[in-house]
């Protein structure tokens, strides 16, 4: 139990550090839909998806391969990092960047880019299928299963740690950039983990404000991946505006357990150009540089 007090003081730590910075709880730009999103989606990870996943897996992993249970527990703890980097952390990467590139699993993550905030609160925002099909939590069932059950505990609470820093509106990583002499210090670590710059731009609302790069800056822990496979955009800055360009509306069920549930929408009228449209019930609809469906993956750059 104690990686689990530890990943719990790390968020309390950074949400205690948000508040007194800025603003935890009714923020600007909320709406009342996300308080449910966030907490829903961050309970049904930790209690039903998280477990499981691991849990099948490694029943998986027992019923296929019983001869392998616990081989590697006497292994380098290099070996042990590499492959949870390799495994988890890297396929994470690839699941988060495929989910930008494919409608129907950018409808399973949607609900992460959907607040108009950065904050401790969103991290676990997703939809419920999108952590059940993630294939780095089938791999860190098998690595557990294999013997790195006391590794993964401690490099979870290194993960979460950075991930959750990398959400916080907090923003940490200021002071590197405004004292001059920290500045290699700064170029070294936001090429290596995620920051709150580098992973903001990824959370950015305008494609066109010089920051925002939400066709890249995927990673989780490592930053690294981004940069090694050309994804990876550092301005040192934050984005002015956050959230989605040209998505229709969905409502917190929709955004938690899509494909079970999709929202009520009204049928799309056609208007002239002179025609008014005043009609906030109505979905938005995408410019003509945005992908005109309901279901659009997101503006294109």
């Amino acid at each position: 139990m104690g990686y689990q007090w530890a990943i719990l003081a790390v968020f309390i730590t950074f949400a205690l550090l948000e508040a007194k910075n800025g603003k935890l709880f009714k923020k600007a730009t909320e709406v009342s839909d996300d308080g449910k999103v966030e907490l829903i989606g961050t309970l049904l990870l930790f209690i039903v998806t998280q477990p499981l996943v691991l849990f099948c897996s490694a029943t998986m992993m027992a019923l296929a391969f019983p001869q392998y249970q616990g081989i590697l527990v006497d292994s380098p703890i290099l070996l042990h990092i590499a492959l949870l980097l390799i495994f988890d952390d890297m396929m994470q990467y690839w699941w988060h960047r495929l989910s930008h590139s494919t409608r129907f699993l950018y409808n399973l993550h949607r609900a992460h880019h959907n607040a108009k905030y950065m904050s401790v609160r969103i991290i676990y925002r997703n939809n419920f299928f999108y952590y059940l099909f993630m294939p780095s939590l089938w791999f860190s069932g098998a690595l557990i299963y294999l013997g790195l059950g006391w590794t993964y505990a401690f490099y979870l609470v290194i993960k979460l740690t950075v991930i959750t820093g990398a959400h916080a509106e907090w923003k940490w990583d200021k002071r590197l950039y405004n004292i001059r002499w920290l500045h290699p210090v700064a170029w070294v670590i936001e090429r290596t983990i995620s920051t709150p710059s580098t992973h903001s731009a990824h959370h950015g609302l305008k494609a066109d404000d010089g920051v925002t790069n939400y066709k890249g800056n995927y990673g989780n822990l490592l930053f690294f991946w981004d940069v090694l496979f050309g994804t990876a955009k550092i301005t040192r800055q934050y984005p002015a505006q956050y959230g989605i360009e040209g998505m229709f509306y969905a409502n917190w069920k929709e955004q938690l357990i899509w494909p079970l549930y999709k929202t009520p929408r009204k049928p799309r009228v056609v208007r002239s150009p002179s025609t008014k449209v005043n009609d906030a019930s109505q979905p938005l609809i995408p410019n003509t540089k945005q992908i005109p469906t309901g279901e659009t993956i997101e503006s294109k750059a």
